[in-house]
């Protein structure tokens, strides 16, 4: 999947899976923090950013400090995807 593509499914799978439905794809900068800053989420919702990673994409992250590097913001989660694809 071509990495443009993913960021906006991303987006989308992140609104719908934290409920977000005052944002659009349009208002998230894939660059930005999810965490704090930017999108402001929490620990709560990393778990469901993880739990997303499983169910979509097959992926299971069990070491915490890959998974703040990986949910560091939606690029760094899309490039940790695609390079999972091509691992498989």
């Amino acid at each position: 999947m071509e990495k443009t593509a993913l960021v906006e499914q991303l987006k989308a799978q992140i609104i719908e899976a934290l409920l977000l439905e005052d944002l659009t794809p349009n208002d998230i900068d894939p660059a930005a923090p999810l965490f704090v800053e930017g999108l402001g989420l929490d620990s709560i919702d990393a778990l469901e950013l993880i739990l997303l990673l499983e169910k979509h994409y097959g992926i299971r992250v069990e070491d915490p400090k890959e998974r703040r590097e990986i949910l560091q913001s939606i690029n760094t989660m899309a490039d940790y995807i695609l390079k999972h694809e091509t691992e498989v």
